[in-house]
């Protein structure tokens, strides 16, 4: 009798897809398998939640008071303008430290801000200086703490997982950007500024304990080597040295500095162009973010980065912020804030693990430091001058400027890559 090979039944299919199904949920979220980085995930999901929440709370706060866009820029010089100065020689400082517990230490000063917030938003008739004030100790804080947090994951998780647990940490930092605004925008209108600021102290208080929860022995520690000296001059020599980290350090200058402003330009465009409230100037960020929190997720699930994909998000991006700045009504610029926050993280994401997979483990904090210095405190300088410029030609010009200045940024890194790279090199994670 003819033997049959036997068929798959009707139920093979449904199964097939559920274990593809299974896998890529796996693979997307491998690196929550390691204990300290599922631990640093967590504390930071309540702590950057908290930090949005003030973010955006506290660019209304100065919005309600002045009603100008330059002072909002000035805000966001306040905020943004102490990474810029000091984040690159911060990253030399940390190389030298126990990150673990520096991280406690900057934690604690940016839940004390917090807190001071909340007191000075609690008085009847609220002074802007105050509020400068405070903005420029967490905008100091921050400039250790981001390089630290940063430097941290690849102690955190094992080499070959390096790639999921960065696309992860910006996972957090997007997911905190949909429930920070929310509650914000929620808080605001309901019980006032002060309530927002202390919510946000509160969230400090998670971080802090996760960190301290950690187990220094199951930390991917590697041996440091007396090949640099520390300083900040031989990380800019160390970048210099590779087209890898050069290019797409020079694209982030021009796109952190003009594209990347969002908390100046969102709430502007909102109020001013579109006629909107501050409720709905969160829910629109809200939906920016749950926008890169899908991106996010995506790129999660990868193994490899490439230059070509970050010259890829940089267009993404410019043609977003195009599409953002014509938008008519608020109907129109919802999608389009999704749209960007999908393109601003394929951008962002892919080129923090670039930094991550190139530098070479001694050299990482003052690398990410440089990149945090360009990506964050390049705002020290777009916020002004983003604000004063929509305060004289309005926010649509101005976002539409952002969004040309991103596509002139990816067709430098093009040219860049074809010239010093004519093969990019696709880093696969198991080769780190």
């Amino acid at each position: 009798m003819e033997s049959r090979e036997s068929e798959p039944g009707p139920s093979a299919a449904p199964r097939h897809f559920q274990q593809r199904f299974a896998g890529r949920v796996h693979t997307t979220f491998e690196a929550l398998g390691t204990r300290n980085f599922r631990l640093f995930f967590i504390g930071q999901t309540i702590s950057v939640t908290g930090n949005w929440l003030t973010n955006i709370a506290l660019t209304l706060l100065v919005l309600h008071i002045t009603d100008s866009g330059t002072a909002i820029g000035l805000l966001a010089a306040c905020q943004y303008g102490p990474l810029l100065v000091i984040t690159p020689f911060a990253g030399a400082i940390i190389d030298r430290f126990d990150k673990r517990r520096a991280l406690r230490v900057t934690q604690s000063i940016e839940m004390a801000q917090s807190f001071g917030l909340a007191a000075v938003a609690f008085m009847p008739d609220p002074s802007i200086r105050p509020l400068y004030v405070l903005a420029a100790i967490g905008g100091l804080a921050l400039a250790f703490d981001n390089p630290l947090r940063r430097s941290f994951i690849s102690e955190m998780a094992p080499p070959s997982l390096l790639p999921n647990a960065v696309a992860l940490s910006s996972m957090v930092m997007n997911l905190a950007r949909i429930i920070g605004p929310a509650l914000a925008g929620i808080l605001v209108t309901t019980v006032g500024y002060g309530w927002a600021f202390a919510l946000d102290g509160a969230s400090y208080l998670a971080a802090i304990i996760c960190i301290s929860l950690m187990r220094t022995d199951e930390l991917f520690r590697r041996p440091k080597t007396s090949r640099y000296s520390g300083s900040f001059r031989d990380g800019i020599r160390y970048i210099s040295s590779s087209p890898t980290l050069w290019i797409p350090l020079l694209m982030l200058s021009a796109i952190g500095t003009f594209a990347y402003n969002f908390t100046v330009t969102f709430p502007l465009f909102v109020s001013r162009s579109l006629g909107g409230s501050e409720r709905q100037y969160s829910l629109l960020y809200s939906v920016f973010s749950l926008g890169a929190v899908m991106c996010a997720l995506f790129i999660a699930s990868r193994r490899q980065v490439s230059l070509v994909q970050i010259i890829r998000g940089a267009v993404a991006l410019g043609i977003a912020l195009l599409v953002f700045g014509s938008s008519p009504t608020l109907m129109f610029a919802f999608p389009a804030a999704f749209a960007i926050g999908i393109a601003s993280i394929l951008y962002s994401t892919s080129n923090t693990t670039n930094f991550q997979l190139e530098a070479i483990q001694e050299m990482h904090g003052r690398v990410l430091s440089l990149q945090s210095a360009v990506m964050i405190g390049s705002s020290a300088i777009g916020g002004p001058f983003l604000g004063v410029m929509m305060d004289w030609v309005g926010p649509r010009p101005m976002i539409y400027f952002g969004g040309v200045v991103c596509l002139l940024a990816a067709a430098f890194g093009a040219a860049k890559v074809r010239a010093h790279l004519p093969e990019p090199d696709t880093r696969e994670a198991a080769a780190t």
